[in-house]
């Protein structure tokens, strides 16, 4: 990984931004210039895998 790249931490935090809508256009701009691609597919579809699941759990426990 090069110094330019965002690291995980900043992967994490852009993807769940973007996922909520409150992605800025600097963070957005950044990651398209320096991220890899399939990092931050990777970690978005991890999410929305484990929002999915949560939802599921969520459901189950509520209803009888």
């Amino acid at each position: 990984m090069s110094a330019n790249q965002p690291n995980f931490f900043s992967v994490i935090v852009s993807v769940l931004a973007a996922l909520f809508g409150v992605q800025t256009e600097q963070n957005r701009q950044r990651d398209f210039t320096k991220g890899h691609p399939g990092i931050f597919i990777a970690v978005g579809v991890f999410f929305i895998v484990l929002f999915v699941a949560t939802l599921l759990l969520v459901v189950n426990l509520v209803l009888p």
